[in-house]
């Protein structure tokens, strides 16, 4: 009988390769179909070390690194089970304003992802360093969203987009969520990353085809490698525990965005297939009434 195998430990820190886009990139898209994405946006594997988040000397902290790690446990037992996810929204409403205060969260929507694709509705992890929205996507969905769900409302004074993320495979987890501190991330490093929702990937000329309406299209952000970047992850995560990313916090006073991506952990050979589920919303800061 073999004798079984003591279960690995992460190290204080590994070295591992995070894609990021290369300068002579100039058409930048993302294409997404139903359980496919596909960029136009050349990238190239650059090698980085990537810390042990649980052994930082100083605290991780959303409004200096742009992300933090949180104990909220969840009362849904199978995040693959749609009909359960229903209460979601409400948990994350709840866990959002224990963290950051706000008044009023509007949720978005969630997404499943694994990169092994064993049923509908599971999107890969995205591998490449990202934010979700740029300045001014960020800017136009909060207005919107704020519209719709407080016309009568005071406005507010700040807002951040967010997500969720948490995964729920056992530790540890083959593609763990890589995130950088906001603090090593420079202007210069970033580039648009249009978003075009389509049917089918499609091919050849006609991804490079000129779309109509592309300047107003919904963009997320993508970075050009700069060795000042500073990567954190949280290895051995449970399903008890979730991590708060910013994607823009328009007090710019803050850390108000964290790049962040997919990466293949190979140092752990226990690993297991990384199933997580991340959740979008929009917190917001009211404006409080004013005497007359």
């Amino acid at each position: 009988m073999m004798a079984k195998l003591a279960p690995s430990r992460a190290a204080d820190a590994i070295d591992a390769v995070i894609d990021y886009l290369i300068p002579t990139s100039t058409i930048n898209r993302r294409f997404w179909a139903p359980g496919k994405e596909y960029n136009t946006g050349q990238y190239r594997p650059y090698p980085v070390t990537i810390r042990n988040a649980r052994r930082a000397e100083e605290p991780i902290t959303l409004d200096t690194h742009g992300f933090c790690l949180s104990s909220q446990p969840s009362a849904i037992r199978d995040f693959r089970d749609a009909d359960a996810l229903g209460g979601y929204p409400a948990e994350v409403i709840a866990i959002t304003q224990r963290l950051t205060g706000a008044d009023l969260v509007v949720p978005m929507g969630g997404q499943l992802r694994s990169p092994v694709i064993s049923g509908t509705g599971i999107q890969p992890p995205a591998a490449e360093a990202h934010v979700d929205f740029n300045t001014r996507s960020a800017q136009k969905l909060a207005r919107r969203l704020y519209d719709t769900a407080a016309p009568d409302g005071l406005g507010y004074d700040r807002f951040i987009a967010f997500s969720l993320w948490r995964t729920f495979s056992a530790p540890p987890q083959d593609w763990p969520l890589a995130l950088c501190d906001f603090r090593s991330v420079g202007d210069e490093d970033a580039v648009a990353n249009v978003k075009v929702d389509v049917d089918e990937i499609p091919t050849g000329d006609a991804l490079f085809a000129p779309i109509p309406g592309e300047d107003e299209m919904m963009a997320a952000t993508i970075f050009h490698h700069n060795p000042a970047h500073r990567w954190w992850y949280f290895p051995d995560m449970t399903a008890d525990e979730v991590i708060f990313i910013k994607f823009h916090d328009s007090d710019h006073a803050r850390a108000w965005r964290a790049p962040h991506t997919a990466f293949h952990d190979s140092s752990r050979p226990d690993a297991v297939t990384r199933e997580s589920y991340e959740f979008r919303a929009i917190a917001y800061f009211s404006k409080t009434a004013r005497p007359a």
